[in-house]
């Protein structure tokens, strides 16, 4: 009779153990699952100032080295007011750069840019995004590619031909407006995206940013019905936006020339001879 006891105690004492270790478990689990979520979450409401991050009160244009840059104010169709740095190009008949600028910081930090540009008698209109410093509004993607191609509309108007250039973040914009607007003479792609969307997923693997996402970007989606000359430049060492992208968009495209630039990052490509091929390959 005390051994039945015995081993009925024993018995208990390991069903207390095995509903204790489930508890545990689902503890865990309930743990996790609500961390996951707040990332989650997190990572939706948060999405617009992870990916558009202007920063610094936009010098005046003398003071970063471009004493023939004039500030303006131009209205969007919707009222929205942009501040964008403008030249006349310097040589007759040579084209200008509508400059779109990458997911950070403002106009100035891409003077260095501008300057060469400048410095090739071409002329200039580069806008400070909506949200940007000196610019009203919210960005958006679909807001951003309108003012693209209302720019890019404003200097056809004056008859001037345009090179349609995106660093980064801004080649998104660039391609949009290429592929809306065929008549532009080149499309430069300088460190592209696939789409920004993809560059998250990588990033993030463990998100469902393709259900997240609100601005995606996605080039991929439009390379292959842009019929403008493109040139993309890549640094093979480029870890913000792989150089696998700019491979990819190259191989979808029958317009585009691919510049693989050994050793280059994500910001340093003009430094290995980038404008200089620009010059070189201008139909």
């Amino acid at each position: 009779m005390v051994q039945t006891q015995h081993a009925n105690a024993e018995a208990d004492t390991g069903h207390f153990g095995v509903e204790r270790i489930k508890s545990v478990l689902v503890g865990l689990l309930l743990v996790g699952t609500i961390a996951y979520a707040g990332i989650v979450g997190y990572m939706f409401l948060n999405q617009q100032s992870l990916l558009y991050k202007p920063d610094g009160e936009l010098p005046d244009p003398t003071t970063v080295g471009l004493a023939d840059v004039e500030v303006l104010s131009l209205n969007m169709a919707d009222g929205t007011a942009l501040t964008a740095w403008a030249a006349p190009a310097a040589i007759p008949d040579a084209p200008t750069v509508l400059f779109f600028h990458g997911q950070s910081g403002n106009l100035g930090n891409r003077a260095d840019r501008l300057r060469e540009v400048l410095n090739s008698g071409y002329g200039l209109l580069a806008p400070s995004y909506r949200g940007f410093s000196g610019s009203e509004g919210e960005p958006s993607e679909l807001a951003l590619i309108s003012d693209g191609v209302q720019l890019y509309d404003r200097l056809a108007g004056e008859g001037k031909s345009v090179v349609l250039h995106g660093q980064s973040l801004g080649t998104g914009i660039a391609a949009a407006v290429a592929e809306q607007r065929p008549d532009a003479r080149l499309l430069v792609l300088e460190a592209p995206f696939t789409a920004t969307v993809d560059v998250a997923a990588e990033r993030y693997p463990f998100l469902p940013v393709s259900a997240l996402m609100k601005d995606q970007f996605a080039t991929r989606d439009l390379i292959e019905q842009i019929a403008v000359p493109t040139l993309i430049f890549h640094g093979t060492e480029d870890e913000t936006v792989p150089l696998h992208h700019g491979q990819a968009l190259a191989e979808m495209s029958d317009f585009a020339q691919l510049y693989e630039i050994p050793g280059g990052g994500h910001n340093d490509l003009w430094s290995h001879g980038l404008w200089d091929e620009v010059q070189k390959n201008l139909p």
